[in-house]
């Protein structure tokens, strides 16, 4: 499961954005696009998505995580890292999946963009109507 530097790796993917995650054991440290974790997502809510598979599963501080990610907004790659690290923790020790199913960790959102259709101006806005 663990590549020669015993690293594993999970991927996890939200509308547009896609993270690569990596963890080993370590003392909790997350590091995401080269950055430290607190520093590349602002907000608390973005945070809260990065700590709540080690808070589910009760392994806070003993991975360091390490992500890159790209496409998508905040929210979308912060989504994406908590599925990367959630199947991370699955492979470190399978009897972690029914918490993490639990709380839908697992599960990948599907829901996508819609697309632009011809002769719309948008996926379903149509032109304005113009009665006189």
């Amino acid at each position: 499961m663990a590549d020669t530097k015993g690293f594993i790796w999970g991927l996890g993917r939200r509308k547009s954005a896609t993270a690569r995650v990596r963890i080993r054991a370590g003392s909790g440290k997350v590091t995401i696009n080269s950055r430290e974790g607190e520093e590349y997502f602002k907000s608390y809510a973005e945070r809260k998505f990065l700590r709540q598979p080690f808070e589910v599963t009760e392994l806070a501080g003993k991975f360091d995580v390490f992500v890159n990610v790209t496409g998508g907004g905040n929210v979308a790659q912060a989504e994406a890292v908590r599925l990367g690290i959630s199947r991370c923790l699955i492979q470190v020790n399978k009897e972690l999946e029914p918490k993490l199913k639990e709380h839908n960790f697992l599960t990948r959102d599907s829901r996508m963009k819609e697309r632009k259709k011809y002769g719309l101006r948008g996926a379903r806005r149509g032109t304005q109507f113009s009665k006189r």
